[in-house]
């Protein structure tokens, strides 16, 4: 030991005086080596094996699911008009959409948010309507006028959105009263279609 009691050495800790080896050996005497027993032990579990290229593809879906390539050419009704029916539904049922057969049980507001912010907000709120029997909605998109270059970039998202989601069955552009181009009337699917 040093001076200052504690043990000298670099390990900081104190050698194993002959003392204690002798204290061990005789503790230890009369153990014997196990024998083996014949048996054979499995080996301890694999971990399986991390698909690291699923989990790049599930990460990669997730990200193009959240920038939908839009084709801006694409039109689902007149020149500017936001409409889409489901295949086999009548086309009356644009014709009732637009002249407010319907009447709104709620409302979505998508001002002012990002894409990926609307997307979210509207599958939240197709969610809570689903969840609540709401057979027809506003969504107001705006018309873009707060976008760069002006152009209303949410609505066409909207509608992108909007034809992919099962439970809707129409959309269209709201009626000048309802928002105009600001805007989309939806009809969704009732709990027993």
């Amino acid at each position: 030991m040093s001076k200052g009691g504690t043990p000298s050495g670099n390990s900081g800790m104190a050698p194993v005086e002959a003392e204690d080896r002798a204290l061990f050996r005789a503790a230890t005497q009369d153990v014997k080596p196990i024998t083996p027993h014949g048996r054979i032990l499995p080996p301890p579990p694999r971990i399986p094996p991390v698909p690291l290229s699923r989990l790049r593809d599930e990460r990669q879906a997730i990200l193009e699911s959240l920038h939908d390539p839009i084709r801006w050419d694409e039109e689902i009704g007149g020149a500017d008009e936001l409409a889409f029916v489901r295949p086999g539904l009548s086309r009356q049922t644009l014709r009732r959409l637009r002249r407010g057969d319907w009447i709104a049980q709620a409302e979505l507001d998508l001002h002012g948010l990002t894409r990926i912010q609307a997307k979210q907000e509207l599958a939240e709120f197709l969610h809570e309507c689903k969840r609540r029997g709401v057979r027809c909605a506003r969504i107001v998109h705006g018309k873009g006028l707060g976008s760069p270059n002006r152009e209303p970039v949410l609505k066409y998202h909207v509608r992108h959105w909007l034809t992919r989601r099962e439970e809707i069955l129409a959309f269209v552009q709201a009626r000048p009263v309802d928002g105009g181009a600001g805007a989309v009337m939806v009809l969704l699917k009732s709990a027993n279609y």
